[in-house]
């Protein structure tokens, strides 16, 4: 007899053979430039449960440009997994076509040059059409968001949230699990929560600080197709670290491995026959997590902004990762019976925004909620004539540009931005919009602070964030990439443990080592501390591009890189 584990494997073997997973036969289209809607929407149903996932859209309503890391180192377990291959290395391992529309959406390879062939992605009322497609053939299909989704552009912050939350009603979403959307503060989150979503909030993790007991629904029940399906939510574990605790200081977050388990342990009593885990955990804990709690049959994780093609496969636990900002959607059917998942059929579906016909009332929803702030959203700052993108576990050139600016608006010899993974790109010849510039910069804590720093603060600041990113254990990166920098250089090897990572500090400016002893004057934004004074980030940045005019930028070598 064929064991679950036995079957699982083998329908992850047919994926990779007959494009029951991933991205079928682009290829082929490529050379055609022939890419249509049909051929991207193209799926032969299965079994008798669809899910549908979007994870950190980062409140993207419309189409953009995004270009995948060129750096997502993994160590420990991890080293040399999805989703730590990037570029030409991802192209080969996952059997890509160098230059096609697949390769342009999940590598950086030669981004700037596919771009003009395949345009820009994602785009709420792409995502619509898509999702109103998929409940046409599976009328029942579960739509689900990973979080991340009312932070991140202009008209979101201007708004706290209200943009997303009106266009993801819209959308049909049935749960949704939180991060970002924490930094609203908890009276806005309340608010939202209890009086205007018309579907479940979830965070089995979230407890009552004061009390310690569970704060939120931990999951919700559905039923589709004669199966019932069980969504448990875990929200982002480590919110008192990575944001302002004092935003949210009624509650605790935490992995909570233990209260998982108990939850995947109390469905199951009840008789449901999946187990979903809508988790904003990460990839890296996610893959642990499965490993360790017994019982869930998907995880669709997010926060970590990975996309991958195919589902990884954690001993009877299928991972389905989507990406980010909108240009991904991932389709799920499973084939379940008796109690058990016996196989599944996946698709990651890229929003191609000049492919998909836009759907016309989300479309004009968008419209809606932009429109009173679309002429100050829209205002051309100036020009970029470098690529400018972000995402990555090192510096970007966006990342280079802000340092620039708060080195120059705010006089300080360093320059510390954070390493957060949201924010548009933008290519060569394009205007600098002032939504662009939110795009990298909107947060609800972003005064731009100047102040002293020994050279021996700086490194502990360096060592801390490189644990928190490249310790080995999964359970102790607490999300994000290596803070960014400008006036400053430095070494990691990223094999070493906390403590021995970083070397090597200097000045640019003037290749003088930086002296423990000494302070030196430096800037940042995104300061934790409550009370953190200064001007906003946006303006700070604003200010600086109008003075140049024309943005040139080129990728910069301060940062080396040792053990990978």
């Amino acid at each position: 007899m064929i064991t679950r584990r036995e079957f699982l494997q083998a329908s992850v073997a047919a994926s990779a053979i007959l494009g029951i997973s991933g991205f079928g036969n682009w290829s082929k289209l490529a050379a055609q430039q022939a890419l249509t809607e049909d051929q991207l929407l193209a799926f032969e149903d299965f079994g008798n449960v669809t899910l549908v996932h979007v994870t950190d859209i980062h409140a993207q309503l419309k189409p953009i440009w995004f270009r995948e890391p060129e750096w997502n180192i993994g160590v420990g377990d991890a080293k040399g997994k999805p989703p730590h291959v990037v570029g030409r290395d991802f192209i080969e391992m996952f059997k890509l076509t160098p230059a096609s529309p697949e390769a342009y959406a999940l590598t950086y390879e030669d981004f700037t040059a596919l771009g003009k062939t395949y345009g820009r992605m994602g785009g709420m009322d792409r995502v619509a059409r898509v999702v109103k497609s998929i409940r046409a053939a599976r009328p029942e299909a579960l739509i689900l968001d990973g979080g991340d989704t009312w932070h991140g552009s202009m008209s979101s912050f201007l708004t706290k949230g209200q943009d997303m939350v009106n266009v993801m009603n819209a959308l049909g979403v049935e749960a949704m699990t939180s991060h970002w959307e924490w930094t609203y503060g908890t009276e806005r989150v309340k608010e939202i929560v209890e009086t205007q979503l018309k579907f479940p909030f979830l965070g089995a993790n979230i407890f009552d600080a004061e009390w310690d007991e569970p704060a939120f629904e931990p999951y919700t029940i559905f039923e589709r197709g004669g199966v019932r399906i069980a969504v448990i939510g875990q929200a982002f574990p480590y919110m008192p670290i990575a944001n302002p605790k004092w935003m949210f200081p009624e509650y605790s977050f935490g992995i909570r491995e233990e209260r998982m388990q108990e939850m995947v342990d109390e469905v199951r009593a009840e008789g449901v026959d999946l187990v979903v885990c809508l988790s904003h955990n990460g990839f890296d804990v996610d893959r642990k997590m499965a490993g360790r709690v017994k019982g869930i049959d998907v995880i669709l994780t997010g926060h970590t902004h990975d996309a991958i093609p195919e589902p990884v496969l954690v001993g009877e636990t299928i991972l389905i990762a989507s990406g980010s900002h909108g240009k991904f959607v991932s389709r799920v059917d499973l084939d379940v019976r008796d109690g058990r998942m016996m196989g599944f059929r996946h698709k990651l579906i890229p929003i191609f925004a000049d492919v998909i016909t836009p759907d016309a009332d989300m479309a004009a929803m968008i419209e809606t909620e932009r429109a009173p702030f679309k002429e100050q959203m829209e205002e051309k700052i100036g020009t970029t004539e470098s690529l400018l993108y972000r995402r990555g576990n090192f510096q970007g050139t966006w990342d280079d540009l802000i340092c620039d600016a708060i080195r120059s608006e705010r006089d300080a010899q360093i320059a510390m931005s954070p390493g957060v993974r949201w924010g548009a790109s933008l290519m060569p010849g394009d205007a600098i919009t002032r939504e662009d510039i939110h795009n990298v910069t909107s947060m609800t804590y972003g005064a731009c602070y100047r102040t002293e720093m020994t050279g021996e603060t700086l490194r502990t600041i360096l060592e801390d964030v490189a644990d928190n990113l490249f310790n080995p254990d999964p359970y102790y990166q607490q999300g994000g990439d290596m803070v960014r920098v400008g006036g400053l250089g430095f070494s990691i090897d990223v094999t070493q443990e906390i403590g021995k990572r970083i070397g090597n500090l200097t000045l640019t400016d003037t290749g003088e080592a930086i002296d423990a002893a000494k302070s030196y004057t430096v800037a940042g934004w995104a300061s934790v501390n409550e009370g953190t004074e200064g001007p906003q980030i946006w303006d700070v940045v604003e200010a600086h591009i109008r003075k140049l005019g024309t943005v040139k930028v080129e990728p910069r070598d301060s940062v080396t890189v040792t053990g990978i």
